[in-house]
């Protein structure tokens, strides 16, 4: 059975950035969860990049979730009703300056089941180049590292990849990179 919403009311409302709500939820006929509460956080492109020599770029930053520097990919947030696919691009221009050869869309993804907090857009960049400076803004402090294949998946078991989505978003592209050197 699909869950029914019966009442939800908005008890923090930050947008873009965060919205908190509490539902009144019928999960069975006659069965109500009175409190139920749904997170909303904006959505984002993430992009596994590809360099022309096969390696990949990834970007060594402090993150204040993890509370440490971490190995990213690049990503961010969506704008007002932009497409991921435009977003992951917008992104990977700014925040590192490359333009990839190929953009393959790997899925998109709620990262929590009940809750609901964020859509997670995922994309392997094959080819990607140099074509401008990079452009990150003022908040962002990091440096990049060129890495091979071999080298993120010994940095993700050594816990340096802290951020779950850049752990989905490594092994959505490992799944994509493995079917397209089957071709």
């Amino acid at each position: 059975m699909v869950w029914k919403t019966l009442e939800s009311k908005i008890l923090l409302d930050v947008s873009p950035f965060l919205r908190v709500r509490q539902e009144r939820i019928e999960i069975r006929p006659n069965e109500v969860i009175n409190d139920f509460y749904q997170v909303d956080l904006r959505s984002f492109a993430l992009v596994v990049a590809v360099l022309e020599n096969g390696n990949l770029l990834m970007i060594d930053q402090y993150k204040h979730g993890p509370r440490r520097k971490v190995l990213n990919f690049p990503g961010g947030f969506l704008e007002a009703n932009e497409r991921p696919e435009v977003a992951a691009r917008r992104e990977l221009q700014e925040e590192t300056g490359l333009e990839p050869a190929t953009l393959y869309p790997l899925g998109s993804f709620i990262d929590n089941g009940n809750q609901r907090g964020c859509m997670g857009h995922y994309f392997l960049a094959i080819g990607c180049r140099q074509t401008a400076a990079p452009n990150p803004g003022d908040l962002e402090d990091f440096s990049y590292v060129e890495m091979t294949k071999s080298e993120v998946g010994e940095a993700l078991e050594m816990g340096r990849i802290g951020v779950i989505h850049h752990v989905a978003g490594w092994g959505l592209a490992q799944t994509k990179l493995a079917e397209l050197a089957a071709l």
